[in-house]
């Protein structure tokens, strides 16, 4: 997980678990500002929450996001458990 961009952290609802799907759906789309710019500029980029959603939603829509912009990714996720709560990361790996 080296020279990985995390955007997670200036949001307070990084750290939310959303109570619907519907709710974590429109909040991982409307990512795709934070997202663009790096998949453009062919970085690897990262996001963490104690939502699986979430991660689950940006599974779905990273590859669309990284096509619309002529980029190839391969896409990582692994949970951690930090102080006691599972914490679910995705990142992305230029291909």
């Amino acid at each position: 997980m080296e020279n990985i961009v995390w955007i997670n952290g200036s949001y307070e609802e990084d750290n939310r678990i959303f109570d619907s799907k519907r709710q974590a759906e429109e909040w991982t789309d409307a990512l795709l500002p934070d997202f663009g710019p790096y998949l453009i500029r062919k970085m690897n980029v990262g996001y963490a929450t104690p939502d699986e959603r979430e991660i689950n939603y940006l599974e779905y829509f990273l590859p669309k996001w990284a096509s619309y912009n002529n980029v190839k990714i391969s896409i990582h996720r692994e949970k951690t458990i930090i102080d006691g709560q599972d914490i679910y990361k995705i990142w992305t790996q230029q291909v």
